[in-house]
């Protein structure tokens, strides 16, 4: 049970979508944010690479619900699948991703510890690997949003889907239908 009375059963909008009916009016702006960064048209990462950015923070925030969340739309739109995203979470050394998106990765992670973690060294060995301003740009905004999305969704103790599959069938509905246009 969430640490406050949300108003709804839990069990039917586990994680930020019980917090998302609760405030309908906050939803909006989060949800355009969450569109924005992750599903929208970009000129160079896909929905798949931008998902796996959010999925890796999330891991490294603990946070359970938007980690299995953001894994499983990541893994949606991946060719590798969720092995791939299980891969980079577990070794991102390791995982065969492109050294450019592994660059951003590490920026990623930076933000998650702390924003002054960026560092110019970072910075330039994404830049090495073909990053561009716009993709770092955009790997920093994400890794900040998540990591006040999992402090969103930790901090009112939101409740677990009691399926699994549930994280599977909502990344049929974000793939298709984005943030915005599947609530």
């Amino acid at each position: 049970m969430a640490h406050i009375d949300l108003g709804l059963d839990e069990a039917e909008h586990p994680g930020i979508t019980g917090l998302m009916g609760y405030r309908p009016e906050t939803a909006v702006a989060l949800n355009a944010l969450a569109e924005a960064l992750l599903h929208a048209p970009h000129p160079t990462l896909t929905a798949g690479e931008r998902e796996l950015i959010a999925a890796y923070v999330s891991g490294l925030n603990d946070c359970t619900f938007c980690c299995s969340s953001h894994s499983a739309f990541a893994a949606a739109q991946l060719d590798g699948g969720m092995p791939l995203v299980r891969q980079v979470r577990a070794d991102l050394d390791a995982a065969e991703v492109s050294a450019k998106l592994r660059g951003l990765l590490r920026i990623a992670a930076a933000v998650q510890e702390s924003g002054r973690k960026v560092s110019a060294e970072l910075v330039d060995a994404a830049r090495a690997e073909g990053a561009t301003d716009l993709e770092i740009h955009d790997a920093v905004l994400i890794a900040a949003a998540f990591c006040m999305f999992n402090r969103y969704v930790d901090g009112l103790g939101t409740r677990l889907p009691e399926d699994p599959a549930a994280y599977e069938e909502t990344a049929q509905r974000i793939k298709t239908g984005g943030y915005v246009g599947s609530a």
